[in-house]
């Protein structure tokens, strides 16, 4: 029927139908172009958080320590693995006296060694000069052009004067060389250092003996002479350097899982991880069987990285000490081997002396120890974790033998105690509750958990008790496929899930007092767990998504908690702090949307008295992530703003985190 004799009502009721979708979509769109306001109450500032909140934890898991940021590229220098020659192999060739006679042997010995920690030595037996023998190193040893690295080895002889050692690349080139001279019957140290000609990431050490005779090696050993630093036991400078730039407020170490051991007897014991690195006794790492589809069976710790330089290293990043240690109690998840209560007081005895190592005077015992390693003053310890990652009343049991001492003895030492393994249901809740009927002092809370989840929990603590013990988000990381998975992935879809949560960890820093990604490094040919904060090969390194989240969050910690609003809305998460130190207001924003977002900022109580210095960290694409090739691809990128009154325009890229350093009258 011709529209025309439609009576006019029904016709302009259809037309209205028909515009309907133009009209929705004319809506929509306009919405889309009003700008949201971020609300900003800096008239009535909330209470004070820790400026130092958000820090980072490390843990010996990803061949993290040695084989990275312990720099020996010497694999089982001690030969104290389960299997002794481990990473050391013998040039193949026969002697001239016959075809089946070689040229000389290695064996494994333990009578009158080095020292009674690492009993275990390298005897060899030249039959003809020329006689060789070589280290892998870790997964290979990076070497770079023009640098040097200092060879040295443990040595007693009845033949051999001397050892020549060669650097070659992963073709058999010789890129570096240097002889230890003058050798002697009883054990000594010598060493020389080696400048390399040429970079190679998978090069190897070669020993060669051109004497007959009998030899006994240990504690071999090519470490960089440039350190971070330039300590002689020093760490790997780039990998300490991405450190340094998070800016952390504090270092957790030296786990995690290792602290707790499989069993008891290879628990963490920090008095065998410091003084001569010769005399730390070598044992397996947790992690070296802990998954069956990426086994590490030459996983081990040689405790050259030990507590007094994770000390060292907590100074050195500008970062407050958090040492964690053993309660008494293997990884429940293992054996869950526990300790009798009347055990206990070695235990209790190792936190004091460790208190007394950080902090005492040079003239106490410990003291006097931390002193003649080189460091006379005290490095201020104020907490200490005890235990790792424990759960029911056996933990609890043990937990109040010691603080009953720890808090009688150093009632200035607050203790970190744990929740579990989970963020919620047992035994989290039924710690939580025996934690606020003891007084504890700080919670440690985990969660390895999908991007959803840290999304949905950004307002987790809101409704914290505020006089109740205050919270360590010590291990957290966006799962993007699943806890343990093999296929997680460091992409911007879990980074700016894990920034959305640590605005509620900021707009709630007076109950949450610390926060730290987990795990923190990773050797791309040697990993047992995914994602991770930093990868690394031999010679490079990069951090990931993950990592400049933690970096732009720690960079820009405030010291008093600003009201804000909206605070999770629409994809768009936000909090403020004042920088009570620098007088500057620091808002957050993130955008988790697809779309650029105009927004305003509103500032209520305070007007902008310069140039707004502005963070962007962003990706339009979930799934970008960074790489050796392309190290920063998603990274913090820095701008200006001007502002002219206490109203300020601004735009949120897509999927982007922005932070807003406004100096303040």
């Amino acid at each position: 029927m011709p529209t025309s004799n439609v009576p006019t009502p029904l016709r302009s009721a259809a037309l209205a139908l028909a515009l309907l979708p133009f009209a929705l979509a004319a809506t929509l769109c306009a919405q889309d172009v009003q700008p949201v306001q971020i609300t900003v109450d800096a008239a009535h500032p909330g209470a004070s958080i820790n400026p130092s909140m958000f820090g980072i934890f490390f843990e010996d898991i990803n061949f993290g320590a040695d084989g990275g940021l312990y720099p020996e590229l010497v694999k089982n220098r001690s030969f104290e693995f389960q299997e002794p020659l481990t990473g050391w192999h013998e040039v193949l060739g026969f002697s001239p006296k016959g075809i089946d006679s070689p040229k000389g042997e290695l064996a494994i010995r333990t009578e009158d060694p080095l020292n009674p920690s690492n009993p275990h030595y390298l005897h060899v037996r030249v039959y003809d000069p020329g006689y060789s023998f070589y280290n892998t190193g870790f997964r290979g040893m990076g070497i770079e052009s023009g640098a040097e690295y200092r060879f040295s080895a443990y040595v007693r002889t009845t033949g051999p004067k001397s050892i020549r050692a060669t650097i070659t690349d992963d073709t058999g080139h010789e890129i570096g060389s240097g002889t230890l001279q003058s050798l002697s019957s009883q054990w000594a140290r010598y060493e020389t250092v080696i400048r390399a000609t040429a970079t190679s990431q998978h090069a190897r050490l070669n020993l060669i003996l051109d004497e007959p005779g009998q030899l006994d090696l240990d504690m071999v050993s090519l470490f960089p002479v440039d350190t971070f630093k330039h300590r002689p036991n020093g760490l790997r400078k780039d990998l300490v350097q991405l450190l340094a730039d998070m800016h952390p407020g504090f270092l957790r170490f030296p786990g995690g899982c290792i602290v707790e051991g499989r069993q008891l007897a290879t628990r963490y014991r920090w008095k065998n991880s410091i003084g001569d690195i010769a005399q730390r006794k070598t044992i397996i790492n947790r992690w070296n069987d802990e998954f069956d589809y990426r086994p590490a069976p030459d996983y081990f710790q040689s405790f050259g990285l030990g507590f007094y330089e994770y000390f060292q290293l907590a100074e050195d990043i500008g970062a407050q000490p958090l040492p964690i240690l053993n309660c008494g109690m293997a990884c429940q998840f293992n054996t869950d081997e526990t300790a009798a209560l009347d055990q206990l007081g070695e235990y209790i005895k190792d936190a004091l002396d460790l208190i007394e190592f950080a902090n005492g005077p040079v003239t106490s015992p410990w003291g006097k120890i931390r002193a003649q390693l080189g460091h006379p003053e005290p490095f201020h310890l104020t907490m200490i974790g005890v235990g790792n990652e424990q759960w029911g009343p056996r933990y609890v049991e043990r937990y109040k033998l010691f603080a009953a001492r720890l808090k009688a003895e150093h009632p200035e030492i607050r203790l970190v105690v744990a929740a579990g393994p989970a963020p919620s249901g047992e035994p989290f809740n039924s710690l939580w509750a025996t934690w606020r009927t003891l007084h504890a002092d700080i919670v440690d809370e985990h969660y390895y958990m999908s991007p959803d989840w840290f999304l949905t929990n950004t307002a987790r603590y809101d409704h914290y008790d505020r006089s109740g013990p205050k919270v360590f988000a010590g291990e957290y990381a966006a799962q993007t496929v699943g806890t343990t998975s093999a296929d997680n992935r460091n992409n911007w879809k879990g980074a700016i899930a894990e920034a959305a949560f640590m605005t509620g960890l900021e707009r709630n820093g007076d109950v949450v007092q610390m926060a730290s990604y987990a795990p923190l490094l990773a050797n791309v040919e040697a990993w047992q767990w995914k994602p991770d904060a930093i990868w690394f090969d031999n010679l490079h390194s990069y951090g990931t998504p993950n990592y400049y989240v933690q970096r732009v969050f720690a960079s820009n910690a405030g010291t008093r908690i600003v009201p804000v609003t909206p605070q999770a809305e629409s994809g768009l998460y936000t909090s403020a702090t004042l920088d009570e130190r620098t007088h500057e207001l620091i808002v957050k924003a993130i955008n988790n949307t697809a779309s650029t977002r105009a927004a305003t900022l509103q500032l209520n109580g305070l007007s902008p008295s310069g140039t707004i210095r502005v963070t962007t960290l962003a990706s339009a694409d979930l799934n970008a992530e960074n790489s050796f090739d392309h190290p920063t691809a998603v990274s913090p990128q820095p701008s200006t703003l001007d502002a002219k009154s206490n109203t300020i325009p601004v735009q949120l890229a897509p999927y982007s985190v922005t932070v807003f350093r406004i100096p303040t009258q």
